[in-house]
């Protein structure tokens, strides 16, 4: 099913600016992380230049419906050059590239930079105010630092895993790039550090992003709970074992709701709602740890409440009482829902290839300092000539450098 907004399709403008205009980036990333790092900066006006293998980023390849919609979200804003890495003449055109960039990135398997001759070391002696971001699954030292480093294998060994699911079923690991999404995160946030640290004192630095360490980050105290009371925290399917009730509640008409009662107030108003307002002064409900403690006997009077009503009457009643209570939605549920419209969370972009493409729109909104539609996703390689234009090469070196096939 297609679903389309009333509002015409955003059409990109190249020549729209945002606050990051002026900063140059050079992504040699592939896959989900550094392509999200980069959008971030890209939306706000950052000059993203995607530097890719001949054979382009692999994520081009990630396609649904016979369309890479992916390469078409997380690409936009961005320019392609096609340079073969390996190929002897490429460090010279690297190097020339990152003398004019504010910003290098790369995933490359640690050391892979090194042996292609154009390390941190290398590229700070072309440009001492360049940042260099390293990004990898888990970092660029220690014994790990040499294995390949997906997103699923850092999930899994950071504890996210273990604690997602239900206690009596395996592990399961989330079912999207998180762990790609919170590096992007953590390294435009990095990025921007950085900027401002060259700004005060005129040099740049070295980013070593690890994606094992931005998933780990949001196990938050975990460790402080494991050293001071030993306790390992196991599964506890969509329950809490900080506050209660707090769960995804199945209602009479088979759709869901999920509710948090994480404060005193909350979980008063939720008894009373339930018409249960003998457990605000039961000692087992009258503390979150006594509600933490005896969380099967408050689901189970949450959950008979709700399987008797429908999603909407339930609702109704919460939101009336002002209890934090909300709607599971699918995909095809954000996309129909009025918030979403009126607040553009999904927008429509010119797309040439498909008349127009969803997706979620410049986050976060800035005012007036806010983000643009510059351009789409780009073709592979569809801004080579102009951006080693821009490096210095002229049209008689750019062709040789394509005829040699170190660019493309």
């Amino acid at each position: 099913m297609q679903h389309t907004s009333p509002a015409p399709p955003i059409k990109f403008d190249p020549a729209a600016t945002g606050p990051l205009d002026g900063i140059r980036v050079l992504d040699l990333t592939r896959m989900v992380a550094g392509n999200m790092l980069s959008l971030q900066l890209a939306d706000f006006g950052a000059d993203v230049i995607k530097v890719e293998p001949p054979s382009g980023d692999p994520l081009r390849d990630w396609r649904d419906g016979g369309h890479a919609l992916h390469w078409k979200t997380y690409a936009r804003n961005k320019r392609s050059i096609a340079v073969n890495f390996r190929h002897a003449g490429a460090k010279a055109v690297l190097l020339r590239l990152a003398a004019t960039a504010d910003v290098f990135m790369e995933s490359f398997r640690p050391g892979t930079l090194e042996e292609m001759e154009i390390g941190p070391e290398v590229l700070h002696k072309a440009n001492p105010r360049l940042i260099v971001v390293r990004l990898s699954g888990f970092g660029q030292t220690g014994p790990y630092a040499p294995l390949p480093g997906f997103g699923t294998l850092v999930e899994a060994m950071s504890g996210l895993a273990a604690r997602t699911g239900f206690p009596d079923r395996e592990p399961v690991l989330p079912p999207l790039a998180l762990a790609d999404m919170i590096a992007g995160l953590y390294g435009a946030f990095a990025v921007m550090t950085a900027l401002r640290a060259r700004d005060r004192r005129g040099q740049g630095q070295i980013v070593d992003l690890a994606l094992l360490e931005a998933i780990f980050s949001l196990l938050g105290p975990e460790a402080a709970i494991f050293r001071q009371t030993g306790v390992v925290k196991e599964r506890t399917g969509s329950g809490s074992q900080t506050s209660a009730p707090r769960n995804v509640y199945r209602c009479g008409d088979g759709r869901y709701v999920a509710l948090s009662g994480s404060t005193k107030t909350m979980a008063r108003r939720i008894f009373t709602v339930i018409g249960r307002a003998d457990m605000i002064a039961d000692a087992r409900f009258s503390s979150n740890a006594a509600r933490v403690k005896h969380r099967a006997l408050v689901d189970e009077a949450v959950g008979a409440w709700f399987a008797a009503r429908t999603r909407e009457e339930a609702l109704a009643a919460m939101r009336a009482a002002g209890v934090t209570a909300g709607p599971v939605y699918t995909i095809a549920d954000a996309v129909a829902d009025a918030h979403f419209r009126e607040r553009g969370v999904i927008v429509q972009v010119e797309d040439a290839e498909l008349g127009a493409v969803p997706m979620h729109n410049i986050v976060p909104r800035l005012s007036p300092s806010a983000g643009a539609w510059r351009r789409p996703a780009p073709r592979l390689g569809e801004h080579t000539d102009a951006v080693l234009a821009e490096a210095g090469f002229d049209r008689e070196a750019i062709a040789r450098l394509k005829q040699d096939g170190v660019a493309a």
